[in-house]
């Protein structure tokens, strides 16, 4: 990091305190304990979200206030004195996203962060604020609002209303309303469909927006304007793409597919008219960025953005309307700029935090009186946030934002790499490691293999990981392979894991840990452990190459294919008809063609395989693995002579949100690969980290 001084970081910080927020002055770090809480890894982080106003005027964040408060919103003011005010707080409610509408105005949503993904749908409404704190006014209803709270805040559109974009507050234009979509059901695949209003956030008053768009429309890209320049329609198993350029009067298809994909994909579109899009290229066909040409109808040859061994992944990056870079992920995230004043400051950026990944956000990019909003991350350092202002006196044109995990100290986080190993097959196997603490390089040490959810996503990037760091701090390597069917490495590799789950994609698991015992980095003393996708290979990993692995930890885990893939009406899940219908048979099985299939690899109808010891966990409102998957896999062990260590978190869903559930169950995993991976030597040590 650029040197800089203790006082002068304090003196330099933002006066979050003033606020009534937690102080996250950028203090030089403690000397490291010798083990590292359980909250560090598992409490939410104290500066979730930093975002500019459209000019760089004021700096909006959402935090959570002191005490245990829930996460509210706060507005810096960026002029020659930099203040701070809290200006939006719940008491029973978090904020959640938030975008400025214009330089004195805000909208955001609610949500409750303390309940994970995966339960019963809420709505999470749409409110706005003005940025002194005043004016705060309900636009959408949430679901469970009561009629109290309605009255409270005035007339609100239903909840079955969403933001849809943001335009641009350019001159002359309103500048002061928002898209949002009312959706409905589309009776050919029952999924939701939008039609789009203009919203007015100072009087809560709706009227259509008149893009005369076809009809089905389940996605939108809007130019900085907020006018429609392209929209997907869903029919049945038909997506279909339509365009309506500047100055044209009718929409035009530009392609077709199915639910499964389309030959290229919308990416985003800016003000020039200019559409840009993925296509797929080379034979493991990755993902590259390029524009779209109207005039022969397809993607341009020449890519604006590839990235061989990973898709690019790109995001545009616009100022007003005006296209200034490209954001794009590989091992790690990156930015190319086409602003040449922008490309400089990044080298600027870059030489004055030297360690680690620097995104840097601006306002009037590249002009002389520009506002950046920078985050510095690393593999150990979660992040940070600094301001810099162009017309700032040199002395005071970087101030610190704060930094987004405070208690973390970077000297006791572990560090982690990118491998690229072949599968037995050949293929190439991307894997993650995150080195253990407290163990002599080039010794092999203990490993657990933590299997990303999913499956059809991609599992990491580098960057900070809780779980990952959490468990090489009690002293494990952590193996995270990106097996087939993971995103992000090539649609060869995505595609090779369909109706691969317990198959080629359970094999690639194994593969990924005996390969870091052959490179001598592992010893032959490894748990396997994952959460949903990442459950059931724990469950299959133990049921198939039961040799490798002398315990599991599988939590919200799914266990029968046939309850996942055909549903079971005294079940209730969140799998959508078109999900059954058409995405499920060719990504997992036909629940009737592949009946066996299934079977053979559902861990409920495996037990009797399963010797090694298990540890299982689920939240009692889960609706996208229900918990009956964890009771019917917990009833054949118990029948089997094999019952798990089993835990259940009441009001938990697909994820635990609440602190002290997370806790508890680290707790439990501590112990429970403690007494099944340590030496008798290294055991008590272990089980006392943490207390």
């Amino acid at each position: 990091m650029h040197p800089i001084s203790a006082a002068r970081r304090c003196a330099l910080s933002f006066a979050l305190a003033l606020a009534g927020l937690q102080t996250v002055a950028l203090a030089q770090p403690a000397p490291a304990p010798a083990t590292v809480p359980y909250e560090v890894f598992f409490k939410d982080t104290t500066l979730a979200e930093a975002r500019l106003s459209p000019t760089g005027k004021r700096l909006a964040v959402a935090a959570p206030g002191a005490e245990g408060r829930r996460v509210g919103l706060y507005v810096f003011e960026l002029g020659a004195k930099i203040e701070a005010r809290r200006v939006v707080q719940f008491s029973n409610d978090d904020v959640g996203s938030f975008q400025w509408v214009n330089d004195d105005k805000l909208v955001f949503s609610a949500t409750d962060r303390r309940i994970a993904s995966g339960t019963h749908y809420q709505a999470s409404g749409l409110f706005s604020v003005a940025a002194d704190g005043s004016g705060v006014r309900q636009l959408v209803q949430r679901e469970h609002d009561a009629e109290s709270e309605r009255q409270a805040f005035g007339a609100a559109l239903p909840f079955n209303h969403v933001l849809l974009s943001v335009p641009f507050p350019h001159p002359g234009e309103p500048g002061n309303r928002v898209l949002v979509g009312r959706y409905g059901l589309n009776n050919s695949n029952n999924t939701s469909a939008y039609t789009p209003y203009w919203l007015n956030i100072d009087t809560a008053r709706a009227q259509p927006a008149t893009f005369d768009e076809p009809r089905g429309a389940v996605n939108f890209l809007f130019d900085s304007h907020g006018e429609a320049r392209l929209v997907v329609t869903e029919k049945d198993n038909e997506r279909v793409v339509h365009w309506r350029g500047p100055g044209e009067k009718t929409w035009s298809e530009l392609t077709r597919g199915t639910l499964m994909g389309l030959p290229f994909v919308p990416v985003s579109v800016d003000d020039g008219g200019r559409l840009f899009v993925s296509r797929l290229e080379g034979p493991q066909r990755y993902e590259v960025l390029t524009r779209f040409d109207f005039q022969t109808k397809a993607p341009e040859p020449r890519a604006l953005l590839s990235t061989p061994g990973f898709d690019a992944d790109g995001v545009v990056i616009q100022d007003a309307g005006r296209t200034v870079g490209l954001r794009y992920q590989t091992d790690a995230l990156s930015t190319a700029w086409f602003d040449p004043a922008m490309r400089e400051f990044q080298k600027l950026v870059d030489a004055r935090f030297t360690e680690g990944v620097n995104v840097v956000s601006c306002a009037r990019c590249g002009k002389a009186d520009m506002v950046a909003l920078v985050r510095n991350f690393s593999d150990r350092e979660p992040g940070e946030y600094w301001i810099y202002r162009g017309s700032a006196p040199e002395a005071d044109r970087w101030q610190p934002v704060g930094r987004q995990r405070p208690e973390v100290d970077t000297r006791s986080m572990a560090g982690q790499e990118l491998h690229r190993i072949k599968a037995r097959d050949g293929a190439d196997l991307p894997v993650w490691l995150t080195l253990p603490q407290g163990v002599a390089p080039g010794k092999p040490a203990p490993a657990v293999v933590l299997v990303h959810g999913g499956p059809f996503s991609r599992g990491r990037t580098w960057n900070w990981n809780g779980w990952a760091q959490f468990l090489a701090s009690r002293g494990y390597l952590v193996i995270e392979p990106e097996f087939r069917g993971s995103e992000g490495y090539g649609d060869k590799h995505y595609r090779d894991g369909f109706r691969q789950w317990g198959l080629a994609m359970q094999d690639d698991v194994a593969d990924a840990l005996r390969w870091a015992q052959g490179q001598k980095l592992a010893t032959d003393r490894a748990c396997i452990a994952g959460a949903s996708y990442g459950g059931y290979s724990t469950l299959m990993g133990l049921a198939k190459d039961g040799a490798l692995y002398r315990c599991g930890v599988a939590w919200l885990g799914v266990t029968d294919l046939m309850l996942l893939v055909k549903g079971d009406t005294w079940v209730d899940d969140d799998a959508g008809s078109s999900y059954r219908s058409y995405m499920a048979p060719q990504m997992i099985g036909d629940a009737a063609k592949d009946e066996a299939m299934l079977k053979a690899n559902s861990p409920v109808l495996l037990a009797d395989r399963i010797r090694a010891p298990l540890l299982m966990a689920y939240g009692e409102r889960d609706r996208r693995v229900p918990i009956e998957h964890g009771e019917r896999m917990r009833d054949a062990l118990v029948k089997a002579g094999r019952p798990p260590e089993w835990v259940t978190y009441r009001g938990e869903a697909h994820g635990f949100g609440n602190l002290d559930n997370k806790v508890d169950f680290a707790k439990r995993v501590e112990a429970f690969l403690a007494k099944h991976l340590k030496d008798a030597a290294d055991a008590p040590a272990a089980q006392q980290g943490g207390q």
